[in-house]
C-alpha cells in the first residue's frame, strides 16, 4: 500500500508506485490512498486538483490496482479494511517508518513499513517545481482566457 497527494502527476509519482508494486512480488496488488483535500491542506498547501479527481488520476496509472481517497477522522480506517502486507513511504514523505510500524502494532497490525529511497531526476520531478515553473512562465492570456 503506497499513499500521498498526487496532486500533479510527474515521473517521481511514477517511480514510488513502481517501487512499491515491486516489493510485494509478481503477484502484488498495489493498493494506493490519497490524501483528502483537508489533509493536504494542513500538511502542504492548497491542492491544485481535487481528491477525488486526483484518485481517479492515480487509478489510471500503471500499476495502480486500486485507489482511494483517505478518510479524514481516522487515517488507520482504508488500512484496517484492506490489511495490505507493506506500506511504503514516499522519498518526500517526512514519516519514520519505525514510529509508523511501532503506531500500527498499537492497532494490532503487523505491518511492514518501507522508506522508498530512490527518486528518479528530472527538471520537474515534484509538484513544487512544477508550479514554480508554471508561475514564472509567461504565458499568452488569450490562450488562458480561451481554454477548456
Amino acid at each position: 500500500m503506497a499513499s500521498g497527494t498526487f496532486d500533479i502527476i510527474h515521473p517521481g509519482h511514477g517511480f514510488y508506485l513502481s517501487e512499491s508494486k515491486k516489493l510485494g512480488g509478481d503477484n502484488a496488488i498495489l493498493m494506493v490512498v490519497v490524501a483528502t483535500d483537508k489533509t493536504v491542506k494542513n500538511h502542504k498547501r492548497v491542492p491544485i486538483v481535487g481528491e477525488k479527481q486526483r484518485c481517479e488520476m492515480v487509478s489510471m496509472l500503471k500499476g495502480v490496482d486500486e485507489a482511494y481517497v483517505g478518510d479524514e477522522k481516522d487515517p488507520f480506517k482504508i488500512v484496517k479494511e484492506k490489511k495490505p502486507d507493506i506500506i511504503t513511504i514516499g522519498p518526500d514523505q517526512n514519516f519514520n517508518p519505525d514510529s509508523l510500524h511501532k503506531s500500527l502494532l498499537k492497532k494490532g497490525l503487523d505491518i511492514k513499513v518501507v522508506k522508498i529511497n530512490d527518486y528518479k531526476k528530472f527538471e520537474l520531478d515534484s509538484s513544487c517545481k512544477i508550479i514554480r515553473k508554471i508561475k514564472q512562465t509567461d504565458f499568452d492570456m488569450d490562450y488562458l482566457e480561451n481554454c477548456q
